[in-house]
């Protein structure tokens, strides 16, 4: 049996790394073959950036992949060199005693030692950088920033505005869509009131996290109007997966209508604001879903030519043909249902702060944190079956089960009436 020492191991050795490089690179060749390549520009990857803190973060990446590519380049060019030239070729070879042996030349060991040191500077000079970069808004932008305050909850982000103040009743809110002003450093205080969330929209800003009784921050910015894709990626608990949220970047035009509008108290439909002749119920098609399924139609993939920020802008207006006694009926349900004990209707019923406020529910493209889009269905599917949406979720855990709820089809048509008209 040859030693780990004999030129015939070795041989065997050489043989066995080449077959395994073989079968190792016709493995990759064929899952290459199966990769769609426009996966790389999707909603949310870090390679393309929309933002200067992003793509401060992907240059310290480009910088360690260079470095460490040259590094790969140059080991495996002097490997394969080895390989070829002292390969044993025929029986005298194999044979052959080994060559002296000796612990190497001290100028080669420095030498490496020396370059090693020099690639670690390379990628260390940018990483610090942007470290001190993408830590807080540049001192010469800060009087500028707009700033606003991410909470985490389980499962879903509230959104406060504190230089937005709504008379009477406080800050203006939101739950799951963080609109910011295009073009203007964002300043955001991250807060968690349960566990740790981590805060993440990769095409703006790398992840940076939420801890329970500290106060942490970051800041991004969107150099243009756009619809940007984020998650929490901290583990959190059963639904960390579908814990999920958008920002929404306007011009500075549009997003002062956007605060204007949302300030306003949720709106009320009533006879004489909807036609009775031509109202209609919500189009509901009450399917079986499996658990955890997304919602998003094929208008949200990154190859459709939808522009989801122009599918948001539509989502602003009243759908058509509403029936304002059937919203008058969800209305009512919203109530006896005790929706109101942890949900938030300015100018209407509800007071609590346990559930996202929905005053303007209506008019975002998401519900449930992100998972599924605002239609009829599947916000009928998510008042129902909340359990099967977001397993784990308080909605059920602490509303429905311990209070009974239950929401049959026709109450579920009334409810999504109603929440559609919180435009």
């Amino acid at each position: 049996m040859p030693t780990p020492s004999s030129p015939k191991f070795l041989r065997k050795t050489a043989a066995a790394a080449r077959a395994s490089f073989a079968i190792a690179g016709t493995l990759l060749l064929a899952g290459c073959s199966q990769i769609n390549f426009w996966q790389m520009d999707g909603h949310q990857t870090s390679m393309v950036t929309a933002g200067p803190v992003a793509e401060s973060q992907l240059q310290v990446f480009y910088t360690t992949v260079w470095v460490t590519a040259i590094i790969f380049v140059v080991v495996a060019s002097v490997l394969a060199y080895a390989t070829i030239k002292f390969k044993a070729r025929d029986q005298d070879d194999e044979n052959a005693p080994p060559p002296p042996q000796s612990h190497g030349n001290p100028l080669i060991e420095l030498s490496l030692i020396g370059v090693s040191v020099l690639a670690l500077v390379f990628i260390a000079f940018p990483t610090l950088r942007a470290i001190w970069f993408t830590y807080d808004v540049p001192e010469e932008e800060r009087e500028n920033a707009y700033v606003i305050d991410a909470t985490g909850y389980q499962w879903w982000f509230k959104f406060d505005y504190p230089q937005e103040q709504i008379d009477g009743v406080g800050t203006l809110s939101v739950a799951n869509e963080m609109v910011i002003p295009a073009g203007r450093p964002v300043r955001i205080n991250l807060r968690t009131v349960d566990v740790i969330h981590s805060f993440w929209v990769p095409k703006l800003a790398g992840k940076v996290d939420m801890t329970p009784n500290r106060g942490n921050h970051m800041w991004l910015q969107a150099d243009e109007p756009g619809y940007f894709w984020g998650q929490c990626a901290e583990y959190c608990g059963d639904s960390h997966a579908v814990m999920r949220f958008r920002v929404i970047a306007l011009s500075e035009e549009d997003f002062a209508d956007w605060v204007a509008r949302t300030k306003q108290p949720a709106r009320t439909v009533t006879a004489a604001t909807a036609d009775p002749a031509r109202a209609e119920k919500p189009r509901v098609q009450f399917a079986s879903f499996k658990r955890n399924e997304y919602g998003f139609s094929d208008k949200w993939d990154p190859r459709s030519k939808v522009s989801p920020l122009d599918n948001w802008r539509q989502q602003q207006f009243p759908v058509a043909n509403e029936d304002a006694a059937l919203i008058a009926q969800g209305r009512k349900l919203f109530q006896t249902k005790t929706c109101i004990a942890c949900h938030t209707v300015r100018g209407h019923e509800g007071m609590g702060i346990t559930g996202p406020e929905l005053t303007h529910v209506g008019s975002q493209t998401t519900i449930a944190a992100g998972l599924l889009e605002n239609t009829a269905e599947q916000l009928a599917r998510w008042i129902m079956h909340p359990e099967l949406v977001k397993p784990g979720n308080k909605m059920y855990t602490t509303g429905y089960i311990p209070s009974e709820i239950t929401v049959n089809q026709e109450e579920a048509l009334a409810l999504v009436a109603y929440l559609q008209s919180l435009k």
